[in-house]
């Protein structure tokens, strides 16, 4: 991640009933060293952010009266997420997607291999309401650090195909969404700090 995201033409009113985001998550641990060098750890990809931090974006002001919030959340991160998707104006709803890699992590305790995508949800689900049949699972070989499956974005489009949706820390343009991040050229100023006081 390099440089600041920058506003186009949108409006600063627009309001979205999906919202799908990848957040930076910060690690204890931000880096591995194994045989003397250093590997992996999120920070050396990309900037990091604390879920101080985090809490702080004004997701809520992007949120129309129904909602849903897809959010990706390593397992170390659970409590974490659920934690941001409720200061975020979201109430916990359920996993939505399971995702297998194909390849395995070391782990303290198993070896990591899935990645879980979280569902919040503010109003009722919005409608009108596309397949009701999509499957939660997916095993697809991971690419490079930390991207997303692009299936799990076509799911979300299969299951909601006319509402507004928006990705937050994305990291490359997709046709029917419009896009917030630091790697591309953002569609709108926001996510703007809220009042220094908010609750970390």
């Amino acid at each position: 991640m390099s440089r600041p995201p920058r506003r186009t033409a949108l409006l600063e009113a627009k309001r979205y009933t999906i919202i799908y985001c990848d957040p930076p998550w910060e690690y204890s641990t931000q880096q591995h060293t194994t045989g003397g060098r250093t590997t992996g750890g999120a920070c050396t990809h990309y900037n990091t952010m604390s879920l101080s931090e985090l809490k702080k974006l004004d997701v809520a002001g992007l949120a129309d009266d129904d909602c849903l919030l897809f959010m990706w959340a390593t397992s170390p991160k659970l409590d974490e997420a659920v934690d941001l998707l409720r200061a975020w104006g979201f109430q916990w709803a359920t996993v939505g997607f399971v995702w297998d890699k194909q390849k395995v992590n070391p782990g303290f305790y198993t070896m990591s291999q899935v990645e879980l995508c979280l569902i919040g949800k503010k109003g009722r689900i919005p409608t009108p309401r596309g397949a009701r049949n999509v499957r939660q699972f997916l095993s697809e070989m991971r690419g490079r650090h930390s991207a997303k499956p692009s299936e799990i974005r076509r799911r979300i489009e299969e299951m909601f195909p006319t509402q507004t949706k928006i990705e937050l820390f994305a990291r490359e343009r997709v046709d029917g969404w419009d896009a917030w991040g630091n790697e591309i050229e953002s569609d709108l100023a926001v996510l703007v700090k809220l009042d220094s006081t908010a609750k970390a």
